[in-house]
């Protein structure tokens, strides 16, 4: 059965289920989708992605949900909240990818919204947090539409290269 974390008018956020993979895989196997990790990912790299978010809801209580068009029932996304490492402690990043079908008609903005509220309100943190590749300025406008300001910036290293990453965030009672 699966688990409704969240509704936006046009969108579900619920946890994902292993029936996702291939719909997950329509992500994340997408070059164009998956250009801030420089490749997409292997069959064996979603099956570890989603067996993670399925930890993560376990151990958490929260990880990146499937995000789900109302007017279809299609998973066309994700979006959620992860713990992530920044600055020497973990923070709590609202994350999201969606298939290039969608860009540009504000989901990525409603869902990560949505996630915000739930962040401040549901699981009562302070401050929310997204880490986003220097590159990205799709998804820096997201966070910005999410009422996110630039905090920081950090390089990862990550598939063999060093990636700078800019970090926004939001704090309970700025929004």
């Amino acid at each position: 059965m699966e688990k409704v974390i969240l509704k936006t008018p046009r969108l579900t956020l619920r946890e994902m289920t292993q029936t996702d993979f291939d719909a997950l895989c329509r992500i994340l196997q997408d070059q164009d989708v998956m250009y801030a990790y420089e490749h997409a990912f292997s069959d064996e790299e979603v099956r570890d992605w989603l067996d993670r978010q399925r930890r993560r809801y376990a151990d958490d209580g929260f990880g990146l949900w499937a995000a789900v068009c109302n007017a279809t029932g299609e998973m066309i996304g994700q979006c959620g909240l992860t713990m992530q490492d920044w600055n020497g402690k973990r923070v709590p990043e609202i994350g999201y990818l969606f298939c290039k079908a969608f860009w540009h008609q504000g989901y990525a903005t409603e869902a990560a919204r949505a996630c915000r509220q739930y962040a401040f309100e549901t699981l009562h943190m302070d401050a929310v947090f997204s880490i986003i590749r220097e590159n990205n300025d799709a998804s820096k406008r997201v966070a910005q539409r999410n009422g996110m300001q630039k905090c920081g910036s950090f390089v990862k290293h990550y598939y063999g290269m060093d990636m700078p990453h800019d970090v926004y965030c939001v704090r309970k009672g700025n929004v």
